[in-house]
């Protein structure tokens, strides 16, 4: 395998989350299913933000958080996604580079404005997402940097791309240029809302081999194999997928490949205030691990780490150094 440019380069919808607390009640009153990811349009986003509480914004989507934490631990990292030249365009490309992310996907100058996920936190840690893409849907296969996907040991997914019908092709683009390159190709389903919408094909991806990795939680994983129970839908992965993750909260992980299995506990939290970002920033330490040569096992502990850390606090960003406390918990040097 010739050398590489990134460890992780990460492909997705480039959204700003604005993030705000709210009720069961305030759910309810707007007819919000809770613990849920819809998506809405510019006329329903707008509606929302003018009845939601004080906001913080920060550059968000799935993928892209992901990468931001992969950075975090101190690994080369970009991405790829469309925003528009627009105030909240400006927000996403500053954040993303701030953190230490490559990002050169030039912004619309005309079309939709820059997405946007309308993050709302109960007081129970629950996130109920609403979402209107705007540019980020106009992700398109010519956004793809062939040479950045070619020299990034991980190409890493969200599922959420598979919506845009131009960001699923832009998708399988990606895939077939780092297979080529000889190059892992990750995936996260991202939400159980999602895989009931692209089940038989999220299940294309595994059985044809374009996903060497699955990142999903356990609802995920019950809704892509249509069974309330855990052990068939893992039993199931294991002739699917070359190698997978499942995420279960507080139950902590399971490394599935083949007939291997490694469990991983969660890290202890004193309070769950946000879980907004677990899941990606779980990704974020598998991956990085991954990237380093280390065991399923040292690899889900960095995630776990990475997962705790951004629960405790509100939003999707680490607000610590993951590496730091990586090597404060002796998980790296």
């Amino acid at each position: 395998m010739t050398s590489t440019r990134y460890d992780v380069l990460g492909l997705g919808n480039a959204i700003v989350d604005v993030i705000s607390r709210a009720d069961d009640d305030f759910l309810l009153k707007h007819g919000m299913r809770k613990a849920s990811m819809s998506l809405i349009d510019e006329a329903r986003a707008i509606q929302i933000y003018e009845a939601m509480g004080p906001a913080v914004e920060i550059s968000g989507g799935s993928a892209a958080n992901t990468i931001v934490g992969v950075a975090g631990f101190g690994a080369r990292a970009a991405f790829i996604g469309r925003v528009k030249d627009d105030g909240l365009g400006t927000v996403f490309v500053h954040d993303i580079r701030a953190a230490g992310v490559a990002f050169e996907t030039a912004p619309s100058a005309d079309g939709p404005s820059t997405g946007r996920c309308y993050v709302l936190v109960t007081p129970d840690g629950e996130r109920t997402m609403h979402t209107f893409l705007g540019a980020a849907q106009d992700l398109h296969p010519r956004d793809i940097d062939d040479d950045a996907v070619a020299g990034a040991a991980i190409v890493y997914l969200e599922g959420y791309l598979w919506d845009p019908p131009h960001a699923k092709e832009a998708f399988r683009k990606a895939a077939a240029v780092a297979h080529r390159a000889k190059r892992l190709v990750a995936l996260s389903l991202s939400d159980a809302f999602c895989v009931d919408r692209w089940r038989d094909e999220f299940l294309h991806l595994l059985r044809t081999g374009t996903v060497d990795l699955l990142f999903c939680n356990e609802a995920e994983l019950r809704s892509l194999y249509q069974t309330a129970d855990l052990d068939t839908a893992i039993a199931a992965l294991r002739v699917d997928a070359r190698r997978a993750v499942v995420t279960r909260s507080a139950n902590g992980c399971i490394v599935v490949e083949g007939q291997q299995t490694v469990e991983v506990p969660a890290y202890p939290v004193d309070r769950v205030v946000d879980t907004t970002g677990a899941g990606d920033l779980f990704a974020a330490g598998f991956l990085f691990g991954m990237a380093r040569g280390l065991s399923d096992d040292g690899a889900a502990r960095l995630g776990a780490l990475a997962a705790a850390e951004v629960i405790s606090h509100l939003g999707a960003r680490p607000e610590t150094s993951l590496r730091v406390l990586a090597q404060e918990n002796g998980l790296l040097k």
